[in-house]
């Protein structure tokens, strides 16, 4: 495979360009000629995330269980706590589309070179991320094999085979699957990593008639083929934002992305921003392209319209990938651990039974018993730590360190007079409930986390965002780590200079999006780069 390991220069640099530091990736065991001993008894963190961001978050991702450190540089495992995140998404985003009657497929991990070079401009932005099969065993192959990067260029010659006429129109698929890009970048759990799992969607659009169905009887002089995928674009991207605001509670920036950070090949992508107020860097969240005919055109994905005549798909594609779980954690993660919102927690609450000496053990653990039972069967996810073998405080800390939104104890006092005490992850918050109260108590208390959660990091979001209309005002605003909204000229050329001009150790700045929501632009107001007039509202901003 092209893209050789170079995991002991890569992993002991400090991404300049993140703001993460990479951990030393393990050797094997075979390379170290001895078993590695995991230490088991060490809990808590040894950096703070607002005095090193970067060792915070690599050391909050392994011991909050989140991923492990793999032998080969820029590969993780994604442990049960993150795969249990990753379903919750999952269920959500395909019982949403699966309303939008688009079906699930597979397609080969595998792309031949001839079929992968095909559209030049698309696979020339992936290039240099291409990871290619070359062996069989001792024996080199005739021909390199690419392992896919993305699967445009894997599925459109089958929906040229399947496309013949308008009746086989629209074509409406999705994978959930593994893609591997070969970053050399120092890569970075969940952010950055050379493989990762998301789901991607591939649709293709026929005529003016089937827009005016799909999109609720659009106007029929609008222009609906374009409607159609325009409005499609947008109700994915609609998900990709409740993903983001509704489940992680991680608020976002739905936009456009300028013709220079757009999609390899397509005619426009659409994007939601999400942005790290410690690092002052934004994270595209998911994207949903247009793709216009430029693929059609390419793999020949033409049909036999109503009249008979030959015509052209439109098409779009759209992903969300597992970096939606590191920016969740990188948003609310503190100097205890990782925070979760109970929406995409797999333990919403842990109860822990906190037995004195003499107490009534056995009544304290049947107490948690039952009230597992009573949550669970009110609908809430929750479990309890029997464990002997470790203290009550000790289970505190492990819990906190995992994220768990809720926890319960009881005690002999408890036990008593019949009630639980309940602590919030995100506050630290306690207060005594009486049994007879505690279904309601709790699903409030797990609502109020979620939206308290979502106001918080909207607050220190917006208080990062920072208006500017000169070049002056913008780097400063840039020193400062803020997501800079300004005033553009809409020029490529304008911003490939931005990029040139505020190189450096932190690295480049860049376009992040064009809101969609755009601010009042006064007549006259000029471009903050180039001082030509001004045609839009652009975040910029150093990202990941």
């Amino acid at each position: 495979m092209a893209g050789k390991d170079a995991s002991s220069s890569e992993t002991k640099k400090k991404d300049a360009s993140s703001s993460v530091t990479k951990k030393k990736e393990p050797k094997s065991s075979a390379a170290k000629g001895k078993k590695e001993v995991k230490k088991e008894t060490g809990l808590g963190l040894s950096y703070k995330k607002d005095e090193n961001f970067g060792e915070w978050y690599s050391e909050v991702v392994v011991n909050g269980e989140m991923i492990e450190y793999y032998d080969i540089s820029g590969c993780y495992i994604l442990r049960p706590w993150a795969m249990s995140i990753w379903e919750v998404m999952q269920t959500f985003f395909d019982a949403e589309i699966k309303k939008m009657k688009i079906k699930n497929c597979y397609f080969p991990l595998f792309v031949s070179s001839g079929v992968l070079q095909k559209e030049k401009e698309h696979i020339e932005g992936f290039a240099p991320e291409v990871a290619w099969v070359t062996k069989s065993g001792d024996s080199d192959l005739e021909m390199p094999i690419a392992i896919r990067p993305t699967s445009e260029t894997v599925m459109y010659p089958y929906f040229s085979k399947w496309i013949r006429g308008h009746r086989d129109l629209p074509l409406k698929l999705n994978q959930w699957c593994n893609v591997v890009r070969w970053e050399f970048s120092n890569p970075t759990p969940f952010i950055r990593s050379r493989e990762f799992l998301w789901q991607e969607g591939h649709t293709a659009f026929a005529t003016k008639e089937e827009a005016d169905a799909e999109q609720k009887q659009i106007p029929r002089n609008s222009g609906a083929v374009f409607f159609l995928c325009y409005f499609q674009v947008l109700d994915i991207l609609e998900l990709y934002r409740r993903i983001y605001e509704e489940f992680l509670a991680v608020p976002v920036i739905k936009g456009k992305k300028s013709e220079h950070e757009k999609f390899a090949g397509g005619l426009y992508t659409t994007t939601v921003e999400a942005f790290v107020p410690n690092t002052g860097r934004g994270v595209q969240g998911a994207t949903s392209h247009c793709l216009g005919q430029n693929f059609a055109k390419m793999f020949e994905i033409n049909f036999e319209n109503e009249k008979g005549e030959k015509a052209m798909a439109w098409q779009n594609s759209w992903a969300y990938t597992t970096r939606t779980i590191g920016v969740m954690i990188m948003v609310h993660g503190d100097d205890k651990g990782v925070v979760l919102p109970p929406k995409v927690a797999s333990v919403q609450v842990i109860v822990v039974p906190v037995p004195y000496k003499d107490a009534n053990t056995q009544g304290i653990f049947d107490a948690c018993a039952a009230t597992v039972k009573s949550l669970e069967e009110a609908g809430i996810r929750a479990e309890a730590d029997y464990r002997d073998n470790y203290s009550p405080g000790w289970k505190y800390s492990h819990w906190e360190l995992k994220g768990v939104p809720l926890r319960i104890e009881i005690g002999p006092k408890d036990l008593a007079n019949n009630q639980v005490r309940a602590v919030q992850r995100d506050n630290s918050a306690k207060i005594d409930i009486p049994m007879a109260d505690l279904t309601e108590r709790v699903k409030e208390m797990l609502n109020n986390i979620q939206q308290n959660l979502f106001d918080i990091a909207k607050q220190k979001r917006d208080a990062c965002i920072h208006v500017v209309h000169t070049w002056e005002e913008f780097v400063e605003a840039l020193g400062q780590k803020k997501m800079v909204l300004a005033p553009w000229c809409d020029e490529e050329e304008v911003e490939k200079d931005v990029k040139t001009r505020t190189k450096g150790e932190m690295g480049a700045a860049k376009s992040l999006c064009t809101p969609f929501e755009q601010p009042e632009l006064p007549e006259g107001t000029k471009c903050f780069a180039s001082g030509k007039p001004a045609k839009k509202w652009t975040y910029w901003g150093r990202s990941y």
